[in-house]
């Protein structure tokens, strides 16, 4: 297949739903990536296209992240005066007053399609073994999050033919995940063992598998979900195969989104990999600390976001996730690691202040929509991801997308949910036990619980993955979405448990339908 056809098949989907257009980087992957003399297509940059055009998706702050944190109890995005406030899209997240015109979610699901799409081109130009394993990976990870927020899944399964006259057939629910979890499956035996450094493995795969299987009953019913011990089996058995890897708990918690995790995160399965020197990475770690850092701490941020009062108070004092002092960071700019929570200083113990000359004293009060003269101090910050001082555009620090403490966590809630327990590695065979192996670990440095139900493993899932990404998705499997909280003070409504199809898709695509409620 010759690489201007390629192209003119891609340009060729500019008003379909599968790929409106594909992403920059991907279109200059695969300029580079041409051969030259036969005019072939080089499937290793096509390849590297699919893995870039992830970056977006999941390295800036209004897409994947977003959809997932604002609409949760972990993360707000204030209005503080006329700064923040785009048209009050952060605050219709929290508040979950969304509507199918939501710029943020329409430019997510239109980009988790071109990411597919990529997927599905290095698939139709006849990869490798593992190149075409690689690429199912890709695919089902551009999937997934359709499914899961969403629940209907666009699918060509070939980037060739007449695609201006071939709409996308569409794949819902229960359907959708066993097609999924068929392509992962499939691409498990060719691709590589190890951990998986911005390159898809068996343990990437097998921690996706774990996803998928955990949340079937909710793609099966979101309101009132089941769960079916073969499936939670399933996890557990996934659970066991990642297990038996060289993963551990490490020696510092935070390790694990320092700017060379890649070297100290010993937690890592799967990241996305950001390479400064190299040019590769979108800016997924800055994003996280620069949404909420103050413009006279070191980074200088853009004081937006916040984490909530009621929220932060499921930490004990003791739990060393909520933060502390550490190195290269507090040593360098007076910042810890975790939470920000009231007087501010910089390296040297000085008492930093706001740019109006008053206290920089982070508080645990704030509003959807911010007035008065305290605008810069409410709401308590998060660093999560290390700051890299040595250098920004890209940040060092990979991506986080799947870690060891979420496979154990997985595995616990899998056993309380009807699935037989197994013992593998140090980690114990009951989900007390392996919750409590966490808990106790001298990084977390934090008493065992008692008991150990799934409203425990709910909390400490908060605890452990807090702006990770994934607290949505645990909200609705665990019954909690919908109901009241900080900010939130009414019971949403059950289509809240999707979002809807964006306008622009059901315009371009009849196979569409509006989810129930919107």
């Amino acid at each position: 297949m010759k690489y201007g056809k390629v192209m003119l098949v891609a340009s060729a989907v500019l008003s379909l739903t599968a790929c409106t257009k594909l992403d920059e980087k991907l279109k200059s992957e695969t300029t580079s990536g041409n051969t030259g003399g036969s005019g072939s297509v080089n499937v290793s940059a096509l390849l590297v296209g699919a893995y870039r055009s992830f970056e977006g998706l999941y390295m800036d702050q209004a897409r994947i992240w977003a959809a997932q944190e604002h609409s949760s109890d972990e993360a707000v995005g204030p209005t503080r005066g006329g700064d923040w406030d785009d048209n009050g899209i952060w605050r219709v997240y929290h508040n979950h007053k969304w509507t199918a015109d939501h710029d943020f979610l329409t430019a997510t699901f239109r980009q988790l399609a071109q990411s597919q799409f990529a997927a599905t081109t290095v698939l139709d130009n006849n990869p490798s073994a593992q190149q075409a394993a690689e690429a199912k990976f890709l695919r089902a990870f551009a999937m997934w999050p359709v499914l899961d927020c969403w629940d209907q899944v666009p699918y060509r399964p070939t980037s060739t033919g007449d695609l201006t006259t071939t709409l996308p057939e569409v794949k819902k629910g229960t359907a959708a995940a066993d097609f999924i979890i068929s392509e992962l499956n499939a691409a498990i035996p060719n691709l590589p063992s190890g951990r998986g450094l911005g390159i898809a493995t068996k343990d990437a795969a097998r921690a996706l598998l774990m996803k998928v299987y955990l949340n079937k009953g909710v793609y099966a019913n979101r309101e009132t979900p089941t769960f079916a011990p073969a499936d939670m089996n399933q996890v557990i058995s996934l659970a066991d195969q990642i297990l038996a890897g060289s993963y551990s708990l490490g020696t510092n918690f935070f390790d694990n989104f320092a700017p060379n995790n890649d070297v100290i995160g010993s937690e890592l399965i799967y990241t996305l990999k950001a390479d400064n020197g190299a040019g590769v990475g979108g800016n997924g770690a800055m994003y996280s600390y620069m949404c909420g850092l103050h413009y006279n701490t070191n980074p200088s941020g853009w004081n937006g976001f916040a984490t909530l009062g009621d929220f932060y108070d499921k930490f004990e004092a003791a739990d060393k996730r909520r933060g502390g002092n550490y190195t290269g960071l507090t040593n360098v700019s007076g910042l810890k690691a975790g939470f920000l929570i009231g007087q501010q200083f910089n390296q040297n113990g000085v008492a930093l202040q706001d740019r109006k000359g008053n206290p920089l004293a982070f508080t645990r009060e704030v509003k959807l929509k911010e007035t008065g003269n305290n605008l810069e101090v409410t709401g308590i910050r998060v660093i999560k991801y290390i700051p890299d001082y040595a250098h920004q555009f890209p940040a060092d620090n990979d991506m986080v997308i799947f870690r060891l403490a979420d496979v154990l966590l997985m595995k616990a809630e899998a056993i309380l949910r009807g699935g037989t327990a197994t013992n593998v590695g140090p980690y114990g065979g009951t989900a007390a036990a392996i919750v409590n192996y966490i808990r106790t670990h001298s990084t977390r440095g934090v008493a065992a619980l008692g008991t150990v139900d799934l409203n425990a493993v709910y909390d400490e899932r908060g605890r452990e993955l807090y702006w990770e990404g994934w607290r949505r998705n645990d909200m609705i499997r665990f019954g909690k979405f919908l109901a009241p909280r900080q900010l939130k003070p009414e019971t949403s409504g059950v289509e809240r448990l999707l979002y809807p199809i964006p306008n622009e898709q059901l315009t371009i695509n009849p196979n569409l339908t509006q989810n129930p409620g919107y």
